[in-house]
């Protein structure tokens, strides 16, 4: 096989390896990405429990202060009985502490039911902090583990990254840079082989005269339709396949 032709398979397939990384290192990261998503997600959900909760408590404090206002105003009325000359002055104070007391009873009885809604609340809001707790400890752990993980995956790049650069210190310039404008739009495509007489690149079957080339391997031959770089593959390679 042409020398220079090798040298752009070999570069082709050196190129597949180091782009092979980038899922792993992104599958890597999403391990831990998520779980500290999940934290924000609690930390969101802790923030808006506590929100409620804030308000819940702020209803309360104003039933609180009107039931203080109304017994207050009972305990006026109470006095100002003493005083009362007429009917129609009783009837009036009556009235009014028949309204101040259907008040107090409702004022009663909206506290204790925020006060059951802020105790619910806040048994969800200590709910999810103890998950918080167990996922920051868990962060730990995933951190750690991704990182030891991604310092192998580093390692073995950095094996095929002086590979690369052994392999191109000893190619010339001119065919490095028709390999490098073909992979600018082709990526890990760009040096396929030939399969049944067709371009595993774009699939489509190549002529007689070309095949032929493609079989002796004598110089550089594109696929007339895509432009890639055709070659045929060995024998090992064919099996994998």
């Amino acid at each position: 096989m042409n020398k220079h032709l090798q040298q752009l398979i070999d570069l082709s397939k050196v190129d597949k390896e180091i782009d092979a990384f980038e899922p792993q290192i992104d599958a890597a990261n999403h391990k831990y990405e998520t779980a500290v998503a999940k934290k924000e997600n609690l930390d969101n959900e802790v923030a808006a429990y506590s929100g409620e909760i804030k308000d819940e408590q702020l209803k309360k404090q104003k039933n609180e202060l009107h039931l203080a206002e109304l017994s207050a105003k009972l305990e006026e009325n109470s006095r100002k009985s003493a005083d009362i000359k007429t009917e129609r002055e009783m009837k009036s104070l009556q009235l009014e502490e028949e309204i101040a007391k259907e008040q107090v009873t409702f004022a009663n009885e909206e506290i204790e039911r925020l006060e059951k809604v802020i105790n619910s609340k806040q048994e969800k809001v200590d709910e999810l902090q103890g998950q918080m707790e167990e996922l920051e400890s868990n962060l730990v752990s995933v951190k750690k583990e991704v990182d030891a993980k991604l310092a192998e995956i580093d390692k073995e790049r950095q094996k095929v990254f002086t590979q690369k650069q052994e392999l191109i210190s000893k190619m010339n310039q001119k065919g490095l840079s028709f390999y490098q404008k073909i992979r600018r739009w082709a990526k890990n495509t760009t040096a396929v082989p030939v399969r049944h007489q067709a371009c595993m690149g774009c699939y489509m079957v190549i002529s007689d005269k070309i095949y032929s080339e493609v079989i002796k391997g004598e110089e550089i031959t594109n696929c007339p339709h895509c432009g890639r770089i055709l070659y045929m593959e060995t024998e090992e390679e064919t099996q994998e396949a």
